[in-house]
């Protein structure tokens, strides 16, 4: 079993940017994060106001005693065409250029009763869009795992496979992996041989390297529920053991981890989630 040293990965929380983005690195620092997640504008609007110099350098600041990285707005669906979620993506990664955050995390998106075919067919034409409006831009898109719930793309790992491989611009792509939802979508992460034949299944369709962060979130609901439903950690249908492994294992040294569970306002409930995240190191 490797050291906590040598497997420790980065870990946080999710961090609400309610009175401007800088104000998400305060809120996690308060807790102990090493890592955060934020959304880069109102998460239920399609455009922002544009970011004061201010603001920036004061996020920039703030943001070199940890790990940030973004998740996009739920309103982003590049299952189907659509050129306004083209234009949303395109505004998002350029206030992460202007922030320094190196990724922004989404949803593959939506077929919407299209099929999967013509679902993935649509993700890769909406990101090579959105890529040849930011050539200059180091950001990259993570693309999250997700539950599989109605007509979601990228709750197998084939999916994610069938993006990198049609994409012109693969090396502007990336993997987040969110725990709750391999387990909602069928993987089976609740025992050391089931956690290991997950990873070695992800190696082999995507690769491991391809991995920058991950959602750790223990699910409401059973295997293979299709269903996003996250619940705070070993209080669910995973398990402790999964997190535990996945804690320990040394691919992961150094990769930020954050929570996206259930939080109230004094975040008493991360700070729990963490300790617990910590003590199984």
């Amino acid at each position: 079993m490797p050291s906590q040293k040598q497997a420790a990965p980065k870990l946080g929380a999710h961090m609400s940017i309610a009175g401007g983005v800088d104000r998400a690195l305060e809120r996690g620092a308060r807790i102990g994060c090493e890592a955060i997640q934020m959304f880069l504008k109102n998460n239920l609007c399609w455009r922002a106001p544009a970011l004061s110099r201010e603001v920036i350098d004061r996020f920039r600041e703030g943001r070199k005693t940890m790990r940030v990285f973004a998740h996009s707005s739920y309103l982003i669906n590049l299952g189907v065409p659509d050129a306004r979620s083209v234009a949303a993506l395109v505004e998002e990664m350029h206030r992460a250029e202007l922030l320094g955050v190196p990724f922004i995390v989404l949803h593959p998106g939506s077929h919407l009763g299209a099929g999967e075919a013509a679902g993935l067919e649509s993700v890769v034409r909406q990101l090579e869009a959105v890529f040849a409006a930011t050539r200059s831009s180091p950001v990259r898109i993570a693309l999250e795992t997700t539950a599989g719930q109605g007509t979601c793309l990228g709750h197998r790992f084939e999916h994610l496979a069938v993006i990198f491989q049609s994409c012109n611009h693969p090396t502007r792509l990336a993997i987040c992996v969110d725990t709750c939802h391999l387990f909602a979508a069928g993987y089976d992460l609740r025992t050391r041989r089931g956690y290991e034949a997950v990873m070695r299944e992800m190696d082999a369709v995507i690769g491991h390297k391809q991995v920058v962060a991950f959602h750790v979130n223990d699910s409401k609901t059973p295997l293979g529920s299709h269903l996003d439903r996250h619940e705070h950690i070993g209080k669910g249908f995973l398990g402790l053991e999964a997190f535990r492994c996945l804690l320990r294992d040394p691919r992961w040294q150094g990769v930020p981890m954050v929570l996206e569970t259930p939080k109230g306002h004094d975040l008493r409930a991360d700070v729990e989630n963490l300790r617990l995240l910590r003590s199984l190191l």
